[in-house]
């Protein structure tokens, strides 16, 4: 029924609809008339199908069995072991009895949360009352969920196997194109950076995919969305089906394996006491089965050393990976330990963590299974500071360096594990002030050589730093703002192979942040915040400047995984000018686009490539004969792109051509009006007409004024 039907509808039951609210009409409860609501279809769509029930109670066996008089007596002791690890709700501990008032042996307790009774199993299952009494606990749901399971064993349904998309189909893009994802509003969408066509091609959006942000996987085969319930993980080219679900209630962060093999998720929450902390739950599941392999719990203190950044506390992502894209390992800090597990058992290895003395900060190397551990100073200063790296899963220390009058360190490692790069501040003789220096490390060198680096005035302050992808050189931007000077070294040259080298020093430049390009050679050096995103593209090959430019407030850069194309973007801490520009390697602004309330972009990984070292390099030498057929695309769309814009002027100009005729037409019609106004005459030619100046007196004002000569 149309609106027009309603207000005929309303009109012949005199009804006035003008005064009708439409907004306090309710339906009865369950009653549709019909009509399917859209928030009823997303919520079928989206919503995690989890089993309710009593998650907050367990059951706790193998207790004394004990006559009536010493009932309260056992009630204390156990609602003293349980209350401390939770608040147990009014009435929430119920111990059963026999007819004597002999108690059975087990009990129930009752948590004002689920989180607490989980807690409560981990930390009470097997504990040891005396010798005759080990705790048995359980959840209650577990021992329903038992008590189900029918006497006689049934075969399973068999599901056909209906074969899904291929992950990976949109590498095959004829185009060679790239995608990406970008979250507007209250919708999220993907889409290929068209270069070509100097504009973005839609591939899949939907509304309300995720209720906080989208992540891709490091590899780019899926896209992780986060929910009430937990998170999901979508894969395809242009479909995005639904592959997997991890039940993670109330999940706030996740982070994928190197390998895309394991999903870590996190979720903090309130204490039922509120002089407790947050309780954190750590959940790393298999990517492919969804199966949960191992489960981390406790209190925000222990996951909030070392590092930081995350939620509430904790330093963020709290296991960190080693081993390279086998993920092998990962790891977690603690209280003087590094706990280093593998993921073969998902247990420690060697069953017990590495023991260091007031560590700070670890990290991995990115392709080897080597923790570089750093150490502050001890006892006042006579134990000095030290990095050190460690070989897993052996354990043995592969190289150590000290360090003296140390304020603050941090690690930087190259893409390739080549080189580590320790960032050293260092309090000067008068503990006043600081000044820096860096800790270089040949990690793929005989005895790990360390070479010190310090910069011509060692009191600068250094703002960035970053190395080349797969290089060798890395760059500093170092001094006061508002024009810090910009520096590049090499690892080796062509004079020097095993000493580092300054390239060359540019000076005062806007600029607080450095993005290399992820081929390497080109990089942008940016200047965000404070600095209203000025952008310059810079050749260190030729060491030259390519291009300046500007994206105004720009709060991100992000280069695509080919090195092609350069993303900005202004996020809504800003109110104005939100969207994205993509601009050519080299600093050519390609497209723009403005969306309102635009929260993330992200370019979708490729994984490593398939090619040999040596056919890279063949391709590289014979570059020009692979390049022949792209020039003709390149040619190709360049003729399209000339002939969309001939059709584009020949719009415009067809457009002029009808508006110049509707007023020909229109002089035409009003020809008769303006010769009776002309005292008949008939042309429209100016030069037929006489110019004559006629000369008008016109008597504006008469004043009287009486002047007294007195």
């Amino acid at each position: 029924m149309s609106m027009e039907d309603i207000r005929a509808s309303a009109s012949r039951l005199g009804i006035d609809f003008s005064e009708v609210d439409l907004d306090s009409i309710r339906l009865p409860p369950g009653e549709d008339f019909g009509i399917i609501s859209d928030d009823e279809d997303l919520k079928e769509e989206e919503e995690l199908e989890f089993e309710a029930g009593f998650g907050n109670i367990i059951v706790v066996d193998n207790l004394p069995v004990v006559p009536k008089e010493k009932f309260e007596k056992l009630e204390g002791v156990i609602r003293k072991i349980y209350s401390q690890i939770g608040v147990i709700k009014d009435d929430g501990l119920w111990m059963p009895v026999d007819h004597t008032g002999k108690t059975l042996g087990y009990c129930f307790i009752e948590y004002n949360t689920p989180q607490e009774a989980e807690l409560a199993k981990e930390k009470t299952n097997g504990y040891k009352l005396d010798r005759s009494h080990i705790f048995a606990v359980n959840m209650f749901d577990d021992i329903e969920k038992f008590m189900k399971v029918p006497d006689e064993w049934a075969p399973p349904e068999t599901i056909p196997y209906t074969p899904g998309e291929n992950l990976q189909h949109w590498l095959t893009d004829e185009k060679a194109r790239d995608q990406f994802v970008i979250r507007a509003g209250s919708d999220t969408e993907v889409l290929w950076n068209d270069a070509r066509q100097l504009k973005p091609d839609p591939v899949y959006k939907r509304p309300f995919w995720t209720e906080s942000f989208v992540q891709w996987s490091p590899l780019g085969t899926y896209l992780a969305t986060l929910h009430r319930q937990g998170a999901v993980v979508w894969g395809g080219a242009s479909a995005f089906n639904r592959l997997t679900r991890y039940a993670h209630p109330q999940v706030r962060l996740i982070d994928f394996s190197p390998g895309e093999r394991f999903l870590v998720t996190y979720s903090s929450h309130e204490p039922s006491n509120p002089r407790d902390t947050h309780r954190v739950v750590l959940n790393i599941f298999d990517v492919r089965s969804g199966k949960v392999m191992r489960d981390f719990k406790g209190s925000v203190d222990e996951f909030a050393i070392g590092g930081t950044g995350g939620v509430t506390g904790v330093s963020w992502p709290v296991f960190r990976w080693g081993g390279g894209k086998d993920d092998k390992y990962f790891a977690r800090i603690g209280k003087n330990v590094i706990s280093v597990y593998e993921t073969e058992t998902f247990t420690l290895i060697d069953k017990k963590s590495i023991k260091v003395e007031n560590v700070m900060d670890f990290s991995w190397s990115p392709t080897d299974p080597i923790l570089a551990l750093f150490v502050p100073e001890l006892g006042g200063g006579n134990q000095p500071a030290r990095v050190s790296l460690v070989q897993i899963p052996s354990k043995e220390e592969l190289r150590q360096k000290n360090l003296f009058s140390v304020s603050d360190c941090k690690m930087y490692w190259q893409s390739n594990g080549d080189y580590l790069a320790v960032k050293v501040d260092r309090y000067t003789k008068t503990k006043k002030s600081t000044y820096t220096g860096f800790e270089l490390f040949r990690i793929k060198e005989r005895d790990i050589p360390i070479e010190v680096l310090e910069l011509e005035n060692k009191n600068d302050k250094i703002i960035a730093f970053a190395w080349e992808p797969k290089g060798h050189r890395f760059a500093v931007i170092h001094g006061d703002n508002p024009r810090p000077d910009i520096s590049f070294y090499s690892m080796r040259t062509a004079h020097n192979t095993g000493r580092v080298s300054k390239l060359t020093t540019i000076k005062g430049k806007q600029a607080n942040a450095l993005y290399w390009s992820p081929a390497g050679r080109f990089i942008v050096l940016a200047g965000l915040k404070n600095f209203n995103g000025q952008l310059e593209f810079y050749n260190v090959d030729e060491l030259e400047t390519m291009a300046t430019a500007e994206h105004f407030m720009a709060t991100d850069i992000e280069w695509d995984p080919t090195g092609r194309y350069v993303a900005t973007s202004v996020t809504s801490v800003h109110e104005m000018e939100n969207g994205f520009n993509i601009w050519s390697f080299n600093g050519k602004l390609l497209y723009r686009i403005l969306k309102d309330h635009f929260f993330q972009f992200s370019w979708r990984p490729r994984p490593p490539s398939l090619l040999s070292p040596e056919k890279e390099e063949e391709i590289s030498k014979n570059l020009k004969k692979y390049s022949k057929k792209y020039e003709a695309e390149d040619q190709d769309v360049s003729l399209q792109l000339s002939e969309q814009e001939r059709e584009k002027r020949k719009i415009v100009k067809e457009e002029w051509e009808r508006w110049i005729s509707e007023w020909k037409q229109l002089q035409e019609e009003e020809k008769l009006e303006r010769q009776k106004l002309r005292d008949g005459e008939a042309s429209d030619e100016e030069e037929e007409y006489e110019a004559k100046d006629v000369e008008v007196e016109e008597l504006l004002d008469v004043q009287e004024e009486v002047i007294s000569f007195d």
